[in-house]
């Protein structure tokens, strides 16, 4: 049984082929293209899939499209009526593009995937699900958990913006939802907006700019924006928002209760913004935690699985781990609209299909460490490079290893490129740049020289998981970089460190013995890497261990501000050219930045 996953058409387009239930290739559209995020229907994405496997789509017996277009147009009428006619201008811009593109969009599907040259779909076996409840299957079915609540939040799907849930073997049931305009994922974007950063893209920027705040505006939101119940449910004012009737996501009548308009991009951050950041960090924090006390008691499940944009905010998915309601907590890799495309395929090869689900024995998830996209041969990778004239060594792995090691020691930035690709937002070893933790100006050095994004951006550690607790808050894997925990004792933030900084000053302290990882809170972003999921990145931190005594890097994704991560070796190599990296590891291959024409 053969299913092929589509998401498309919002943003983050992609594609998963999966198997019998098992999910066997993934992809984002914007790793082929380049464009970041993009949202055009995901041929590259597909057309990989279909090759990885070796299948045309005469092979495949499903077709499965992760929501129902015509429920967002729906939602797009009833929201112009309720608002005409201040709404009309964004109305008749939207409307050209849903008239061509997706109110037919089934016929428009099919046109796509013929143009592949890969054979054609039956139009009976094309079938499309609901926007949230493909959320849901991404979070429950690839987990290890044989039943588990499940909550989904994003900015906004068909109709719902909140959806809870449960999970048994082969079932899904959702319970309830919130629908829009009332959005955690959204209030979050508001913010994001009124902050300068772009919407569905710089809510992390505001994630990691939320610890040098104080969070002093918490009750003017809890007050004005949102109305919080015990349970976790919510109203909010539109009042204050513009996002249902404009093209901006606030008004003036937000920028009135926050003390003026926008942040402009390029703008000095204020300790006012410091200070927002922080408040709505928090409430959102608190918002999640009720849901889930509320989800715990009404279903009385031990295991959380979770997906949605907001599921991406890794700092209340820490708060949540550690204070939470669940015994057990499952996230999504890629939580966002990407990751839908799996829930779709693995939703209709349980149901239509009929497919048993298979938990493996070890307690392991079924998303193969999200190692699902392309991979490149050494010869592929030596021909890339003899093509572009470049000047490299190709070493065995025990030379390798002890070199890249070494490189690392001396305070080289190192790009890493192995294997197969990482679906979803996160760099995981295989499309990696690398550094060593232990440096007081790697943090600085890796924003403004390879990553060419703000200064107060925190980098991730990637550490061996038998080491994990050694150095972090952290009983537990977390190989999919999406929980934020303390770092321990002298590696974190020693009492009076920075508690005499305020806002952007307090880059400046020295953080611990691990400065570069840990966030001016004393928090990482931890990611465990094992040897059963990625044996050669674990190799490399155990090389790196051997030579200083500690099993941990700075992990972050191989690519620079407003581009996608590098998806070929092609793509790796621009990019280790345009930025000030040492090394370049490409395979086997190594290529030092000094020796090249």
């Amino acid at each position: 049984m053969r299913v092929l996953g589509i998401s498309a058409y919002y943003h983050d387009s992609a594609a998963a082929l999966v198997e019998d239930g098992v999910v066997r290739a993934a992809a984002q559209l914007e790793r082929f293209t380049r464009h970041k995020h993009d949202s055009a229907f995901p041929s590259e994405a597909i057309r990989y899939c279909l090759e990885e496997a070796g299948v045309g789509l005469e092979d495949v017996d499903y077709v499965g499209f992760y929501d129902k277009p015509l429920l967002s147009f729906d939602r797009l009428l009833e929201t112009f009526v309720g608002f005409a006619p201040r709404g009309f201008p964004s109305f008749a811009a939207s409307m050209p593009l849903w008239v061509k593109q997706k109110v037919f969009q089934k016929q428009a599907i099919l046109r796509e995937l013929s143009a592949l040259g890969l054979g054609a779909a039956s139009p009976d076996r094309l079938l499309f699900g609901f926007h949230h409840h493909s959320h849901a299957a991404s979070a429950f079915y690839p987990s290890p958990f044989e039943e588990a609540a499940i909550l989904v939040m994003d900015g906004v799907g068909e109709w719902a913006t909140t959806t809870v849930g449960v999970g048994r073997g082969n079932e899904i049931e959702l319970l309830r939802e919130i629908r829009f305009p009332h959005s955690l994922g959204l209030l979050y974007s508001a913010f994001t907006y009124y902050l300068g950063f772009k919407v569905n893209d710089g809510e992390y920027k505001l994630m990691g700019l939320a610890p040098y705040g104080e969070p002093r505006f918490v009750d003017l939101i809890h007050e004005h924006l949102i109305s919080l119940l015990e349970d976790g449910s919510f109203r909010m004012d539109m009042s204050y928002f513009n996002y249902c009737i404009g093209l901006t996501m606030t008004n003036r009548r937000f920028d009135a209760l926050f003390g003026g308009p926008p942040r402009r991009a390029g703008d000095p951050i204020e300790q006012r913004h410091m200070d927002l950041a922080a408040s709505v960090q928090s409430v959102t924090a608190d918002a999640v935690m009720r849901i889930c006390n509320g989800l715990r008691r009404e279903t009385g499940m031990e295991n959380l699985c979770m997906a949605g944009g907001v599921a991406l905010n890794c700092v209340v998915n820490g708060e949540l781990l550690r204070e939470g309601p669940f015994d057990g907590l499952w996230i999504q890799p890629a939580a966002g609209d990407a990751g839908a495309s799996i829930g779709i395929a693995q939703t209709l090869s349980y149901t239509v299909g009929g497919v048993g689900r298979c938990i493996p024995d070890d307690g392991r998830d079924g998303m193969a460490g999200a190692y699902l996209g392309p991979a490149f041969s050494d010869d592929d990778i030596g021909g890339m490079l003899e093509a572009a004239g470049a000047r490299y060594r190709r070493l065995d792995d025990a030379l390798l290893f002890p070199e890249v090691a070494e490189a690392l020691d001396a305070e080289k930035v190192v790009g890493w490129f192995q294997g197969r690709m990482e679906f979803g937002p996160r760099a995981l070893g295989n499309r990696s740049i690398l550094a060593d933790p232990r440096s007081p100006r790697m943090q600085r050095l890796l924003n403004l020289k390879i990553k060419y994004r703000e200064s107060f951006r925190p980098f991730a550690p990637a550490v061996l998981t038998e080491d994990v607790s050694k150095h972090f808050a952290l009983e537990r894997e977390s190989p999919y970089m999406l929980l934020v925990t303390p770092v321990h004792g002298e590696s974190g933030v020693g009492e009076g460190d920075d508690h005499a900084q305020k806002g952007l000053a307090k880059l400046h302290a020295v953080r611990g013995d691990l400065p570069a990882i840990t966030h001016v809170d004393g928090s990482a972003r931890v990611q465990t890497v094992s040897a059963e999921k990625n044996p050669r990145f674990h190799r490399l931190l155990q090389a790196f261990k051997a030579r200083t005594g500690i099993g941990v890097l700075v992990n972050t994704s191989f690519n620079v501000a407003d581009e996608p991560i590098v998806c070929s070796p092609v793509d790796a190599y621009h990019c280790f050219l345009g930025t000030e990296m040492d090394v370049l590891v490409l395979g086997n291959h190594v290529v030092l930045k000094e020796e090249q024409p």
